[in-house]
């Protein structure tokens, strides 16, 4: 899907089948998902609307769709089967975009949409609309091919989309800091009014948001969640790292804990209550759950595959663990550790099982921060297992996870400059 960067029309989309990895029927295709943007960029695909044989409407992420051909969706499996609602910056193309009147900027003629493309970009899982198929003259119903002449135009060569032509409120703002990394949104989140971050904050999608949150100080973080809709507070926190999860549930008063818990997918429930079981300045308490775990079975290609999921961290990336089945964590028994550097060096068809670091002592669940902090600096690691006395790896803690913990609680609200000019500015504050 990726290779060539296809394109696809919409109406080849419309009523396909999605499946799973296993060939079983998900529910069909009932519509698509975009985000617009301002001025003439093309929008974003977010998703799919898909009809379970229940008949109820779902959103499917485009991250969760590994496959697009011979008129078949294929998804990884992992649904989430809550009942779709549109929010205020998404659009559904079928049901919003199809048979609209836009006008071409080159000749200011009106034209009326009948389909439309998405590619997926290149070196990356991001997919947008790029071109749009417009008929001159007389109007009708989408796909189909009334009189006039027929054309295909970039999405910039017309208008009628854009959101400053709505006058969409939070949408604009959004849309102008759609480029900023999840910490510098996070910064400009953070001096907005509290009216307005909630605004922003309802907009954006829940991965978006859920990066934006983990950056945000726990304030910010307990008056976002607790403004938003029950069930969508429970998708948002299924969305972040499992410790940062864990960290701002741990703030919340039990009953909405336990309420917010309820709410999640049950896998996810399990690791938030384990993390929250141990102290918070401890490895137990920074580690994540979900760190890159194969079997010794594997080989280096398999491993280097794993390091490259785009929605790793660089730290996570840096290197995966070697156990017995199970692999999730807690898994079976820890053998030790493979470097992205080892990988490197070796054959595609290495057991990562006669590669591992078995020199390196895991850290104890119990570890105390300064004791965590002192095996990064004498080892230099930026990632360290977590193993219980049974052996088993229970996960793995960052780098930055540590620096978050030893920074004074203020950090974040600080000005800080990159650079040596005095006078530079990170990110405006008058927003």
């Amino acid at each position: 899907m990726a290779g060539g960067a296809p394109r696809i029309f919409v109406s080849h989309l419309a009523d396909v089948a999605a499946f799973d990895p296993n060939g079983d029927l998900v529910g069909r295709v009932r519509d698509l998902v975009v985000m617009l943007r301002v001025g003439r960029r093309p929008p974003r695909l977010l998703g799919m609307v898909v009809e379970l044989p229940t008949r109820r409407r779902i959103f499917l992420p485009m991250t969760r769709v590994t496959g697009i051909e011979s008129g078949q969706v294929i998804t990884t499996g992992v649904l989430n089967v809550r009942r779709f609602e549109q929010r205020p910056t998404e659009r559904l193309v079928f049901g919003d975009l199809l048979d609209r009147r836009v006008t071409l900027t080159e000749t200011g003629e009106e034209v009326t949409v009948l389909d439309l493309s998405v590619r997926q970009l290149p070196a990356r899982r991001d997919w947008e609309i790029d071109r749009v198929f417009v008929r001159r003259g007389r109007t009708g119903g989408a796909f189909r091919r009334g009189k006039g002449e027929t054309l295909t135009v970039e999405w910039s060569a017309v208008t009628g989309f854009s959101l400053e032509e709505h006058g969409q409120g939070a949408e604009n703002l959004l849309a102008t800091f759609e480029q900023l990394r999840p910490a510098d949104l996070a910064n400009v989140l953070h001096h907005l009014s509290a009216k307005r971050r909630a605004e922003v904050a309802a907009a954006l999608d829940d991965d978006r948001l859920a990066d934006v949150l983990e950056e945000l100080p726990e304030d910010d973080q307990i008056e976002i969640l607790g403004k938003l809709k029950e069930e969508r507070a429970a998708d948002v926190l299924e969305a972040m790292d499992p410790d940062d999860a864990a960290d701002l549930l741990s703030e919340l008063p039990e009953e909405d804990k336990e309420r917010l818990l309820s709410l999640m997918q049950p896998g996810d429930a399990a690791d938030m209550r384990r993390l929250m079981s141990y102290e918070e300045h401890t490895a137990g308490g920074l580690m994540t759950t979900e760190p890159i775990v194969l079997r010794p079975d594997a080989t280096v290609a398999d491993a280097l595959a794993r390091v490259r999921n785009p929605d790793l961290s660089p730290a996570l990336a840096a290197q995966v663990y070697v156990c017995r089945p199970p692999d999730d964590t807690p898994t079976g028994k820890y053998l030790g550790t493979v470097h992205f550097q080892r990988m490197l060096r070796e054959p595609p068809y290495t057991l990562v099982s006669s590669i591992v670091d078995t020199d390196l002592q895991p850290l104890v669940p119990e570890a105390a921060l300064p004791v965590v902090a002192g095996f990064f600096a004498t080892y230099d690691m930026v990632s360290a297992p977590v193993v219980d006395e049974a052996g088993s790896l229970l996960g793995a803690v960052t780098v930055d996870d540590v620096l978050d913990h030893m920074l004074p609680e203020d950090w974040r609200e600080t000005e800080f400059h990159l650079g040596g000019d005095e006078g530079a500015q990170g990110v405006a504050r008058d927003s």
